[in-house]
């Protein structure tokens, strides 16, 4: 009599934790995950370099990754829709940038489900923090204090180095880049009576 065979074991499946972030250009919306791995990208399912064939795009893509060093540590997957090829790197750009700085965020700002072996965390959103993180800024410079020794501090002078955080050196650094800023700019729409957005019809003299 023929042997049953047993069937193979089915490889055990190692949790993984995505950082979701979303970004929008013109009229492309991309959703962005991204887990610790080896430096992979794919968008809609295509590697990055068949995906945008122009340098420019590969750029504006791969910019958070560069100025976070993140670039071979991470793994990207994202989802675009609608638009063009130009604005899709946009919303990739912001899409990656937002991701990276839910990643790098405190943990009470960082909502979190578990799906089987998946975690996935988003930013959360508080509004009444955020009016008051908006309040607490100082409008004008505060007065200098003295040092730890009990030294005044010469005006002037630079304050003594205090230890930054990494997390919030990451964000700085996507924030200054401006790659979380939303661009605002869109195609202006055509005018009743004219040619285009602006252009007119041509003079005629006769």
């Amino acid at each position: 009599m023929a042997e049953k065979k047993t069937p193979a074991k089915a490889a055990a499946k190692t949790p993984r934790t995505y950082y979701i972030g979303t970004g929008r250009r013109k009229t492309s919306v991309a959703r962005v995950r991204i887990t610790e791995g080896k430096g992979q990208f794919l968008i809609n399912g295509r590697p990055m370099d068949q995906y945008f064939h122009e340098e420019k795009d590969r750029a504006a893509v791969l910019g958070p990754l560069k100025v976070t060093e993140q670039l071979n540590r991470l793994d990207v997957f994202v989802s675009a829709k609608g638009g063009g090829v130009t604005g899709q790197a946009g919303a990739v750009s912001q899409g990656v940038a937002r991701a990276i700085k839910t990643m790098f965020s405190p943990k009470d700002e960082q909502r979190a489900k578990v799906f089987n072996f998946t975690t996935i965390i988003k930013t959360a959103h508080d509004e009444k923090k955020e009016r008051e993180k908006a309040k607490a800024i100082p409008l004008k410079p505060a007065a200098p204090t003295p040092s730890a020794d009990g030294a005044p501090l010469i005006p002037g002078a630079a304050p003594a180095a205090t230890p930054a955080d990494p997390a919030s050196g990451m964000i700085k650094k996507l924030r200054d880049s401006g790659y979380l800023t939303r661009d605002a700019r869109m195609k202006e729409r055509k005018k009743y009576g004219l040619r285009g957005a602006r252009r007119g019809t041509q003079f005629s003299k006769r």
